[in-house]
């Protein structure tokens, strides 16, 4: 194997959307570093069954916006 080109494996916490932490490894970031998740089997309606809209940091609003002009005319 070639030396020096891996990435650093080190490990972080992750924090459900409940609050509950664990440790675990991961490239991300650096050692010690939170990972906070959105979205987690806790929560997601594939895993929970019940439909809800996410909108995380406006995504919604941020898609409208970029394609509010399509398929209108222009004169």
């Amino acid at each position: 194997m070639k030396s020096d080109i891996h990435p650093d494996y080190h490990e972080i916490t992750v924090v459900m959307t409940d609050g509950t932490t664990y440790k675990t490894r991961s490239c991300m970031g650096a050692p010690g570093d939170t990972l906070r998740l959105d979205i987690d089997p806790k929560s997601h309606p594939a895993w929970t069954g019940q439909q809800r809209i996410v909108d995380t940091g406006g995504q919604i609003a941020k898609f409208n916006k970029k394609f509010a002009g399509i398929g209108t005319r222009k004169a």
